[in-house]
Formats: structure tokens, C-alpha cells, sequence
């Protein structure tokens, strides 16, 4: 049997280096695009992933999440991500080690898949409390950082972190929207006489972002200061330990001179809130016991209305049984975080939704335009 030789016709190209109209390319050229995945399990914490990709005008990325029985966290990707922009949206609900797994997960198949750049969306940023020193604790907030980074991870979105400085602990860029805005816009529409109001930091700590408030709305600012401050106080960063107890045998050492111990004043509210609408803001609402007594005490000072305005409504154990007995008439919260069953057990948290400005903010980073537009009027203190 004679050997037939099949000869390929050499490829035609025109002069400027194109394929001839009569010659069909066959070369497989790389798609330039992005895509958008939701590394969450539960369904309830994929509805502001739905909501971003409505707004976009793309279908969510085919991926599967679930736990095992074993309850190992599982990631299979459904569709080719190679050469193209992946944003993963991540809402963080109550079972935070499972989100952060899922996200670990999700970003390092995305890796190994060879996606072009892996774009983590993360409105509340987990474990932002614990980015400073604790006695003998740890920096949470630095480990999970690196471990997002060593994932794959090449860019952050996030929204309001408790402390800007955690942007530091990242070695690729993080993109800290806020969500202030929109409360503000809130405030405005749904207020009645928000003119009569007045803005009130809760604690001392709180007192520039009530300030960067106060001063957008035209209003007046008030500072609770006294016992009802924030549980992240000085006695808990370890210069307390350990404790203050001299041995006199052997040598002491070097004589330090005897500081003494500090005490909260007696609480005051610096500004006069006496027939006024109190709006109390912050970035987390958690334990709300706090919040509570601040309520308590605005309205022994006259206040006729308390409304609480944060940006994560995380509300956990019973926060919204005591919302609901308390003085409070009313909590804004954003849709960073999921709290539908908190708002089923208590009528007065309304959500304000931030999914445009997410949204925004992937359109953005995917054409290469400038972000400034995002953070117009927004103060340094916000």
C-alpha cells in the first residue's frame, strides 16, 4: 500500500498581517473579558451577587459550592475562566471560617484554572476587629490577608473597614468604597425634619466619622463619653499584663515610675440633643448593648427620636429582640451583610441596598478607569 502524503496549504496573509478573506483562521485567539462568581453555599448570602450582576448586565459564573458530609468545603468551576478577569463576590454571613474557606477555595481553583486576574468582591471584610495587638493574641486580621494572597488573590473591593490601616497588611491593591453616601441619602429621604437632627458618636472613637457626617448634612455633632465606650478600649492592649505585682526578692530591675490606673469618667453627653432627632453612626452593629445604652441616655437628655445608622448589620445572638425593646425607633443597615431573618424578628432594621456602587466599582477596575469618581466628597475621616 503506497504512503499518501497529505501536504497543508501554507496560511495566506494579506499585508498587513491579517487572515484573507478566503482563507479561514483556525487559530485559537484568547478572549479578553471578565466574569463574575459567587464562592457563597447558601442561597440566602448569593442575593447581592444577583443583584451586582443584574446591574452589570452579565450572567453569574457557572460554579458549584456546597460542603461535604464531612462538611469540607467544595469548589467545582463549571466553565473555562483562562486569560479573563474574575471578580468573586463574597457576603460573609454568620459561619465566617466556612465563607473564608469557601473564598480560599473558590480564588485558588480560579488560580489553577489560569485566570488572568482574580478580583475578590468583599463587602465586610471578617475578623477587621482584630487588627491590633491583644495582650497575647494575634493579628487575625494580617493572617488572613496573607493566606488570601497566597489563594491567588490579586485585588480586594471591600467597603467601610473598621480601620483604614488594614489596607497596609495587603501586598496588591484594596479598593475601600464607603457606604456613607447612601445613608446619607437616607437620611435625607426618609427622615422626616432631619434638619432638627443631630449626629451622635457613641464613643470617643467614633467621633471623626459622626464629624464627616455631620458636617456633609449641615447638622451638629454630639460625643457620648463615660462608661457606655466601645469594648475596644485601652485596658485591653496589653499594657495591663502583666499584672502590676512587685517581687521584692532578687534584683528588680529597672524602677519604671507608677502609672496610675485609668477610670472612666462618669458618662456625659458633650452637645445638647434635648428635642432634637438623635442619628447615632458607625460601621459595625453587632452587640448591640451598646447601642442600647446610648439610646437609653440620649433619651433621658431629651432626644425624641433615635435612629442607628451602620454600614454592616451583622446583629448577632439577640440583637434584634433587644433593638425591638429598646429605645430605638430605627436601624439602617446596608446590604453588605445578609440579615433578612433579623428583619423578619424585628420591623425596625431597614436595608439600604449598595449593590450600584459595588457594581461600579468591577465596571471600573475591568475598563481601567480612574476610581475618584467613587470616593467624591468623601472626607479622609469617613
Amino acid at each position: 500500500n503506497a504512503v499518501r502524503l497529505v501536504l497543508m496549504q501554507p496560511l495566506k496573509l494579506t499585508p498587513s498581517g491579517s487572515c484573507s478573506a478566503n482563507v479561514k483562521c483556525r487559530m485559537n485567539v484568547p478572549k479578553s473579558g471578565y466574569r463574575v462568581f459567587s464562592a457563597n453555599s447558601s442561597a440566602a448570602c448569593t442575593e447581592l451577587a444577583k443583584k451586582i450582576t443584574e446591574r452589570l448586565g452579565v450572567e453569574m459564573g457557572k460554579s458549584v459550592v456546597f460542603q461535604e458530609s464531612n462538611r469540607e468545603t467544595r469548589v467545582d468551576v463549571k466553565e473555562s475562566v483562562r486569560g479573563q478577569t474574575i471578580f468573586i463576590i463574597q457576603t460573609i454571613p454568620r459561619d465566617v471560617n466556612t465563607a473564608i474557606m469557601e473564598l480560599l477555595i473558590m480564588a485558588y481553583a480560579l488560580k489553577t484554572s489560569c485566570a488572568k486576574n482574580i478580583i475578590g468582591v468583599i463587602p465586610y471584610f471578617p475578623y477587621s476587629k482584630q487588627c491590633k495587638m491583644r495582650k497575647r493574641g494575634s493579628i487575625v486580621c494580617k493572617l488572613l490577608a496573607s493566606m488570601l494572597a497566597k489563594s491567588g488573590l490579586t485585588h480586594i473591593i471591600t467597603m467601610d473597614l473598621h480601620q483604614k490601616e488594614i489596607q497596609g497588611f495587603f501586598g496588591f491593591p484594596v479598593d475601600n468604597l464607603r457606604a456613607s453616601p447612601y445613608l446619607i441619602q437616607y437620611i435625607q429621604e426618609e427622615i422626616p425634619d432631619y434638619r432638627n437632627a443631630i449626629i451622635v458618636a457613641k464613643s470617643p472613637a467614633a467621633a471623626k466619622r459622626a464629624q464627616s457626617y455631620a458636617e456633609r448634612l449641615r447638622l451638629g455633632l454630639a460625643v457620648i463619653h463615660g462608661e457606655a465606650q466601645c469594648s475596644e478600649s485601652d485596658m485591653a492592649d496589653g499594657r495591663h499584663s502583666p499584672p502590676s505585682v512587685r517581687n521584692t526578692t532578687g534584683h528588680t530591675g529597672l524602677e519604671l515610675p507608677l502609672m496610675m490606673a485609668k477610670e472612666k469618667p462618669p458618662i456625659t453627653v458633650v452637645g445638647d440633643v434635648g428635642g432634637r432627632i438623635a442619628i447615632i453612626v458607625d460601621d459595625i452593629i453587632d452587640d448591640v448593648g451598646d447601642f442600647v445604652a446610648a439610646a437609653e441616655i440620649l433619651k433621658e437628655r431629651g432626644a425624641y427620636k433615635i435612629y442607628i445608622m451602620a454600614t454592616h448589620g451583622l446583629l448577632s445572638a439577640d440583637a434584634p429582640r433587644l433593638i425591638e425593646e429598646s429605645a430605638i425607633d430605627e436601624v439602617v443597615v446596608t446590604n453588605t451583610v445578609p440579615h433578612e431573618v433579623q428583619k423578619l424578628q424585628c420591623p425596625k432594621i431597614k436595608t439600604v441596598d449598595v449593590s450600584m456602587i459595588l457594581a461600579e466599582a468591577i465596571r471600573r477596575i475591568h475598563n481601567g478607569e480612574s476610581m475618584a469618581y467613587l470616593f467624591r466628597n468623601i472626607t479622609v475621616d469617613d
